[in-house]
């Protein structure tokens, strides 16, 4: 059975999710997972450790072991997220490109949207090609804040 344990965080509230031996999920705010108990496991203190170091601008990459679930698609758009340098931005379409499909840019857009794992995969440095902040699970203003934490600890 999978656990999940929230956390008050400078971004609002964060759950942490984890099935007894990899992350499966980061969000925010109150999603509803279901068959799960609440319950603040080793593996998930781990991942606020590391979340809380990224928000100080102290840890730049996570050591965690992590799986997320998803189609085909949508695991090899977020295996091309996990590539973006800390700091960086792409467009939706450099992903599409990079999965071999440049002109599924809506389709990686909706697989950036339904990314289980935030932060951690990181979704919220994908832009748009016209460098215009589009959409964010947790709000523009999370994925700003986000975009700057990263720029400020370059």
């Amino acid at each position: 059975m999978k656990s999940v344990f929230y956390y008050d965080s400078d971004i609002g509230k964060i759950g942490i999710a984890e099935d007894g031996s990899f992350i499966t999920n980061v969000f925010f705010k109150n999603e509803e997972l279901h068959d799960i108990k609440v319950n603040e496991t080793p593996l998930i203190k781990e991942a606020h450790k590391q979340i809380e170091e990224y928000l100080r601008g102290e840890r730049k990459s996570f050591e965690l072991p992590i799986s997320p679930s998803g189609t085909e698609f949508q695991q090899s758009v977020w295996n091309a997220l996990k590539t973006i340098p800390y700091g960086k931005t792409v467009s939706y379409k450099d992903i599409a490109v990079s999965v071999g499909n440049e002109k599924a840019c809506r389709a990686v857009g909706m697989a950036n949207n339904r990314n289980p794992i935030s932060i951690i995969i990181p979704c919220h440095r994908v832009i748009g090609k016209n460098g215009k902040l589009i959409g964010y699970g947790g709000g523009i203003e999370i994925k700003e804040y986000l975009l700057k934490l990263e720029n400020n600890n370059l």
